[in-house]
């Protein structure tokens, strides 16, 4: 973040922390400063961005070995749904969570969280596999044109790509340890907390994964639209976070370690930013790997 939002940021912390500051200036920037955080004897990183940084500093943190070395992170929202930092329960507006953090440090308040473990990345709140990663890559098309990520071009977007991608052929098996393989599935989201993702204010909880229980996971066996508007509708309304349930959906909830597996590539996304394609994913948990401040 520039400008006079980060001005206010910077200065609202550095009235009660000795705090240096640093700009990235490339993908994967963060998370290189992350990684030497330590070696340089920081003990808090504080991220102003949106959940894709927020990401590489996670990921950036974790290559610290020991535990006891290793940083913490306080995530100040500064993108369009900011989902780590609200599951966190920081509020959505900038200069709020700063002062929550702030107190939070005075309190000596923080917390351990467990994050997820796609292949060899961290991820702090979902990953997926399917339509909802084609969704996020024509997102990232559109604002390498200059067009705003809004709740509507969202919307829009899922829209479009939900009628276009392919509802006919089932690309995915999924592999949990001890239980059958599950074939025909067509897409497969895997979260580590709930909300998985806000649309403006309202959450999207599709299990009850609380950044410490494990990971939760569904998949479709079908892409009709009735079945999948019933599942949204559930996802959007349901408070305690029950998984969706139906013929059409298989779920499961804290799972230790979990695996898709696709006849062909299929498009794979991290904390909402889109990898390409894959192939094969495999998942596992990874308890106490954080301490944050909220």
């Amino acid at each position: 973040m520039t400008g006079r939002d980060a001005g206010l940021v910077v200065r609202a912390l550095g009235s009660q922390l000795e705090l240096d500051t640093r700009q990235t200036e490339y993908r994967g920037h963060a998370g290189k400063l992350a990684a030497e955080s330590a070696v340089e004897g920081y003990q808090l990183v504080v991220t102003f961005s949106g959940d894709g940084t927020v990401n590489e500093v996670v990921n950036g943190l974790m290559q610290i070995a020991d535990p006891a070395l290793r940083p913490a992170i306080a995530p100040v929202p500064g993108g369009g749904a900011n989902v780590f930092a609200r599951t966190l329960g920081l509020p959505p507006d900038a200069g709020s969570a700063v002062q929550r953090i702030l107190a939070a440090i005075s309190a000596g308040e923080q917390r351990q969280i467990g994050l997820g473990l796609a292949g060899e990345r961290f991820f702090t709140f979902s990953a997926g596999l399917g339509v909802d990663a084609e969704i996020i890559k024509d997102m990232d098309q559109q604002r390498e044109h200059g067009r705003r990520g809004t709740v509507a071009a969202y919307l829009r977007t899922a829209v479009r790509r939900y009628y276009r991608t392919d509802r006919r052929r089932p690309a995915l098996t999924l592999r949990v340890p001890g239980e059958p393989a599950v074939n025909g599935l067509f897409a497969g989201v895997v979260t580590n907390s709930s909300p998985w993702t806000y649309l403006g204010s309202r959450p999207v909880r599709p299990a009850h994964a609380d950044l410490s229980s494990g990971l939760d996971m569904f998949a479709l066996r079908r892409l009709r639209t009735l079945t999948t508007l019933a599942i949204l509708s559930h996802m959007m309304h349901s408070a305690e976070g029950d998984p969706p349930v139906g013929r059409d959906v298989v779920s499961a909830t804290a799972l230790g370690e979990l695996a898709f597996e696709a006849v062909r590539p299929i498009a794979f996304h991290i904390d909402g930013e889109y990898l390409g394609e894959t192939e094969s994913v495999a998942f596992r948990y990874v308890p106490g790997a954080l301490t944050v401040i909220a």
